[in-house]
């Protein structure tokens, strides 16, 4: 735009107000964006740990079946130099049904049990080590597969991020938190579980929030709701909206909750732990720490107690 005299007018600084609200809704996209990610990571380390379990396991029938292997050629050597007429059996392997085959051969004393047994253990094993690398080889690609949904879901969370950050800094509200932090000590009316539950959360605060974090120096929202319910031997879900599945008998009215209960937010993008007295624990968003919010000015979801 020129003004009559044919200068350009600079285009208007956003407000704060303005700007709090375009963070506002960042944050509300982040929550959603890094509860994928988290979703993906885990798949991604499922994938993993089945795919060593599966290699693992291929590679203890490989050493079996080189072994047995040995002892087969062992025993064609020794068939050889004995003029034996058993040269035959090396073809039964493979066929349908060389057990039968064996067994009769030693019925009719041409081949001792041990050796029928060990030339029907070689054909075993080498017959199902093919299915056991293939099923390896499946898992790492699904594996692989996984890793790069996480990477993308990563990618999107940074971008953000770059955003977010770049607006806090000009609210003046960036907080970079300490991964040392020994937060605060837990002195409300909590009792059994809820109590330890808190007494971990509190310890978390001032600690910084960072997507995907699971602790000791930085904490997601689902990431440290996790943690504070296993400090009380309960097992949670790794991410928001799995834990609000997970505690789909277990749903309680924001009306009537109790100290440790989780409470779900913002289109079960968020989650923290109630602490009494209209306030929750939680790990807000990026350039915020692990702090006491009010539940005011929220749009809640609903609320489980584990």
């Amino acid at each position: 735009m020129l003004t009559p005299t044919g200068e350009a007018l600079a285009e208007p600084r956003p407000t704060l107000r303005q700007a709090q609200a375009k963070l506002d809704k960042l944050n509300d996209r982040a929550d959603k964006v890094v509860d994928r990610y988290n979703a993906a990571n885990e798949k991604y380390k499922d994938a993993k740990k089945l795919y060593t379990k599966l290699n693992d396991s291929y590679k203890r029938k490989l050493a079996t079946v080189a072994d047995l292997r040995a002892q087969v050629v062992s025993m064609a050597i020794d068939n050889y130099q004995l003029g034996s007429d058993m040269l035959s059996w090396p073809s039964m392997l493979g066929a349908d049904n060389p057990s039968g085959m064996l067994n009769g051969l030693v019925l009719a004393g041409r081949i001792t049990q041990a050796r029928a047994e060990t030339l029907v253990a070689f054909d075993r094993e080498n017959r199902s080590l093919k299915s056991d690398r293939d099923n390896a080889q499946n898992a790492l690609s699904a594996a692989d597969d996984k890793r790069d949904g996480v990477e993308k879901e990563r990618t999107e969370i940074l971008a953000l991020i770059k955003q977010q950050k770049k607006l806090l800094k000009k609210l003046g509200a960036y907080r970079t938190g300490d991964p040392n932090s020994t937060g605060l000590k837990y002195t409300g009316p909590a009792s059994g579980n809820a109590a330890a539950v808190l007494r971990f959360a509190y310890a978390q605060i001032g600690k910084p929030y960072v997507f995907g974090a699971t602790g000791p120096g930085g904490w997601d929202c689902s990431g440290l709701t996790q943690a504070a319910w296993r400090a009380a031997g309960v097992s949670l879900p790794r991410t928001t909206w799995s834990q609000w599945a997970w505690g789909a008998a277990r749903k309680v009215s924001v009306n009537d909750l109790q100290p440790g209960d989780l409470i779900f937010s913002n289109g079960l993008g968020h989650v923290g732990i109630y602490a009494g007295n209209g306030k929750m624990v939680h790990a807000p968003q990026t350039g915020d720490v692990v702090k006491i919010s009010p539940l005011t000015g929220r749009s809640l979801v609903g609320a489980i107690r584990p």
